[in-house]
C-alpha cells in the first residue's frame, strides 16, 4: 500500500511540521528495527523505552519522516519532522488514514472489562461464524480472520496493526470484528481513530494498578472507550457491576444493559447447573448452554445483548449459542480414568479467582476436596498477591502457592508475599512449591477419587516467562501426562 504523507496526516492536529509532505509512504512503524526509506517513523514514548532516541539512528538508516513530540535539536534538511502534542495518538489517526479506514467499513465491536474479555469477544465471534458471515476476532488467545489463526503477542494489538488486520479482513470479505481493548490498549491510544459499532462493558475489579497506579485511573481508562464512541453505536453494560452505570454516563451511544438480579433490557436467571453447563432464562426464553458458572452467564447475557443489537432474531442466537463451548483455557474441564476432575482457567485476579472457586463450590456435594494451585505473575501488580492467596485459601480445602510466570522476580519472594494474605487458620492447608509442574504432580497425587483440582492463572498459554525467556509450559498437557501415569 502506497500513500502521501500529506494524505495520511488527514484530520491529524499537528503543532509544526518542518519539510515536505509531498513523499510517497509505504510503511509505518514506531519500531526502529523496521523502518525503511519510505516508513513514517513515529517516536512514541513507552512505558520502558522512548522513541525520540531513536530518531538519529533510523535517518541514518534512509527515514525521512519522523513524526514526534520533542524536536530533535538538530534538523536534517531532507527529512520531514512532524511535531504532535501526542505520538501515539496521532499514529492511531495516521494508521486509520493509511489503511483507509477498514473499521468504517465493517461491524467492529469491543469488548473491555476486567474479566470476561476473551470469553465474550471468542463467543462472539463463533456466534457470528454460525451465522454464516466472516468474521474477524482480536483477542488475547489468538487473532483470527474466518478460519485462519493468527498468533497473538497482546490482548489488544497497537494501532498500525489492528488497522492492518482490519484492512485483511476486509480482503477477506468479513462483515464483522469482534476485539478486546484492554485498559492498557484504551489508555495508550491504540483504538483511537476506530470507528466502533458498539461496545461491550462486562466488570472492573482490583488488577493492573502496577500500571493505572489507582483503582480510579482504571476505571477512567475503561470509560474512555465509552466516551469515545459515535451516536450511532451501542454501549452495552453489566447493570450488576457498580461501575456499569458509570461507564454509559458520557456516552453519546444508544444505551443497554443486562443483569441477573434486576430488571435489564437482557435479564438472565440461572435455573439449573452443574459441571457439564447451565439452564438459563434469557428474556423469557429457556435454554442449556454448555458454559459453567455464573460468571459466564453474564458472558453469555452479554453476547445475546450484542447479537440482538447487531440484528440477530432472539431465537436463532439461543439456538446457536447453545450449541457453542467454553473459550481456551477458560474453566476447561478433564477427568481422570480414576474419577480425579481437573479444571485449568485463566483467573490471575482476585474476583476471577473468587469466581470459579464458588463456582466449583456451587456445584459439588463437598464429599470431595478441591485443591487449588495457584500462583502470581512477576513484575506485575504485587498488591493482589496476598489477596490472591486469602480468597484460595477461604474457598479451598488445600491450596499449593506455585509460580505463575515469575518474569525477573524470584519466585521464592512472590511466594513470601502470596503467603502474608494467608490467615492462621488456614496455615495448615497449605504448600508452596515454586516448580509449577511439580505442584500440580503434587496436587494430582494427593487427589482421591471425585476430588477436584483447579489449576488457575494461565489457562490458555502455552509458555512460562522466567528471567525474561519463554519456555514452553501447558498446564493441561502436565495434566494429562500426570493422568496417564495414573493408568
Amino acid at each position: 500500500m502506497t500513500k502521501t504523507l500529506e494524505q495520511i496526516l488527514d484530520t491529524v492536529k499537528t503543532i509544526s511540521v518542518q519539510g515536505s509532505l509531498n513523499m510517497e509512504v509505504t510503511l509505518l512503524t514506531y519500531d526502529s528495527r523496521n523502518v525503511t526509506s519510505s516508513s513514517v517513523f513515529f517516536a512514541v514514548k513507552g512505558t520502558q523505552v522512548d522513541g525520540h532516541k531513536f530518531i538519529g539512528d533510523v535517518i541514518t538508516k534512509g527515514v525521512n519522516a519522523i513524526v514526534c513530540e520533542v524536536l530533535p535539536t538538530e534538523l536534517n534538511a531532507d527529512v520531514t519532522y512532524i511535531q504532535v502534542a501526542n505520538t501515539s495518538e496521532a499514529m492511531a489517526l495516521m494508521a486509520a488514514n493509511f489503511y483507509n479506514h477498514p473499521s468504517k467499513q465493517l461491524k467492529l465491536v469491543a469488548v473491555t472489562g476486567t474479566n470476561g474479555k476473551t470469553t465474550v469477544a471468542t463467543l462472539l465471534f463463533s456466534l457470528f461464524r454460525k451465522f454464516g458471515h466472516h468474521v474477524g476476532l482480536l483477542s488475547t488467545v489468538q487473532n483470527q480472520i474466518n478460519e485462519t489463526v493468527i498468533p497473538s503477542t497482546h490482548t489488544t494489538p497497537d494501532s498500525i496493526r489492528i488497522n492492518e488486520l482490519l484492512g485483511q479482513m476486509l480482503a477477506a470479505g468479513c462483515e464483522y470484528c469482534f476485539m478486546e481493548a484492554s485498559s492498557h490498549a484504551i489508555d495508550q491510544n491504540r483504538i483511537s481513530g476506530l470507528h466502533f459499532a458498539g461496545t461491550i462493558f462486562t466488570n472492573i475489579t482490583h488488577d493492573h494498578l502496577d500500571y493505572h497506579i489507582t483503582f480510579d485511573n482504571y476505571i477512567k481508562a475503561k470509560k474512555k472507550l465509552f466516551d469515545d464512541v459515535n451516536d450511532d453505536a451501542f454501549a452495552l453494560t453489566n447493570k450488576d457491576d457498580r461501575n456499569g452505570k458509570v461507564m454509559l454516563q458520557n456516552t453519546p451511544a444508544s444505551k443497554y444493559s443486562y443483569s441477573l438480579k434486576s430488571m435489564a433490557d437482557f435479564k438472565g436467571k440461572i435455573i439449573e447447573a452443574d459441571f457439564d453447563g447451565m439452564l438459563i432464562n434469557i428474556n423469557g426464553d429457556e435454554a442449556w448452554f454448555r458454559l459453567v458458572g455464573e460468571f459466564n452467564a453474564y458472558n453469555l447475557l452479554a453476547v445475546y445483548g450484542a447479537a440482538f443489537l447487531l440484528g440477530k432474531d432472539k431465537q436463532e442466537i439461543i439456538t446457536h449459542l447453545s450449541s457453542l463451548h467454553s473459550v481456551n483455557g477458560r474453566f476447561d474441564f478433564m477427568k481422570s480414568e480414576s474419577g480425579i476432575v481437573a479444571i485449568v482457567d485463566y483467573a490471575h485476579t482476585p474476583d476471577a479467582l473468587k469466581n470459579i472457586l464458588s463456582t466449583i463450590n456451587g456445584i459439588r456435594t463437598n464429599n470431595e476436596q478441591l485443591i487449588t494451585v495457584v500462583g502470581c505473575g512477576g513484575n506485575r501488580d504485587a498488591a493482589k498477591r496476598p489477596v490472591m492467596a486469602d480468597v484460595a485459601t477461604k474457598m479451598s480445602n488445600k491450596v499449593i502457592f506455585t509460580s505463575d510466570n515469575p518474569r525477573n522476580e524470584d519466585p521464592e519472594a512472590i511466594l513470601d508475599e502470596m503467603q502474608k494474605g494467608v490467615d492462621p487458620l488456614h496455615y495448615k492447608k497449605t504448600l508452596r512449591i515454586s516448580n509449577r509442574k511439580e505442584a500440580i504432580k503434587a496436587a494430582v497425587s494427593m487427589a482421591q477419587k471425585g476430588d477436584i483440582i483447579l489449576v488457575a492463572g494461565k489457562g490458555h498459554e502455552t509458555y512460562q516467562e522466567i528471567q525474561g525467556v519463554k519456555h514452553h509450559f501447558d498446564d493441561k498437557e502436565v495434566l494429562k501426562e500426570m493422568f496417564e501415569l495414573m493408568k
